[in-house]
């Protein structure tokens, strides 16, 4: 649940850099995804085909603000998406590296306490740092988006003991991870570590066949929440056989 909005599906999907407008409403589809994000930036180059194509998703909308390298510039696009998409719901990015894309964690916590107060649903893009986790929470935000890994880069879960780490200390707080995330694999490991949802979009707007890619993902995220649910075994460092020892013929 996010900002008590039940969603059916724990995958998020991303709207840009697809091949053609069509392959784009099929990957959406293909992945179940109920959540759609998309950059003000491009929403307005699109124009308002662009914005019918995500109505007839039926999906809700996650505008961020992407390409945003000051608290200002973020709040004031916040502000534009709400105005002009009519949610409150903002992913919050603010950069501080134009290499990296890792997002600045203090320009980041001051556009959300800014729109927090101001009555915005706030998904801050961040990183695994739980200090600056608590400061977004304490600002407002009831969901926290570590990354996986630099926007874009495929490289999957970098730093996998911080996320775990993350995920024991916000206990009761929705984690998504975002960006990062290049395979299936990947993002079935974020869910078994307990995450709530993933959140991507290069991977499969990239993809050969973005449309079969996304189906993929919604497979891999479903399977990856069952088996957290389940209950994973715990891994040991000596082998334990799976044949009991009792009953085994005894040989002279």
């Amino acid at each position: 649940m996010f900002y008590n909005t039940d969603l059916t599906s724990r995958l998020m999907l991303g709207t840009a850099r697809y091949p053609s407008p069509a392959v784009l409403k099929q990957a959406i589809v293909a992945s179940g995804a109920e959540v759609i994000t998309v950059s003000l930036r491009r929403e307005g180059a699109q124009g308002t085909a662009f914005r019918e194509l995500l109505a007839e998703s039926g999906c809700r909308l996650l505008p961020n603000t992407a390409g945003c390298y000051s608290a200002r510039e973020a709040v004031t696009t916040a502000q534009m998406a709400r105005e002009l998409l009519g949610t409150s719901w903002i992913k919050l990015e603010v950069i501080g590296d134009p290499d990296t894309l890792q997002p600045d964690p203090f320009g980041l916590v001051e556009a959300a306490r800014i729109l927090c107060a101001e009555g915005f649903e706030v998904f801050p893009y961040t990183t695994e740092d739980i200090v600056v986790g608590e400061r977004l929470i304490e600002a407002g935000c009831k969901v926290l988006m570590p990354w996986g890994a630099p926007i874009g880069t495929g490289q999957g879960l970098r730093n996998i003991e911080g996320l775990r780490s993350m995920r024991a200390h916000f206990s009761d707080v929705p984690l998504v991870i975002d960006a990062g995330i290049g395979a299936p694999s990947q993002a079935a490991m974020a869910m078994e570590m307990g995450f709530d949802a993933v959140l991507l979009n290069t991977a499969v707007a990239n993809a050969l066949d973005p449309v079969a890619m996304a189906a993929a993902f919604a497979r891999a995220v479903e399977a990856g929440r069952q088996a957290h649910v389940a209950g994973l075994m715990p891994r040991r460092d000596m082998a334990t056989p799976s044949t009991p020892v009792f009953g085994m013929a005894e040989l002279a």
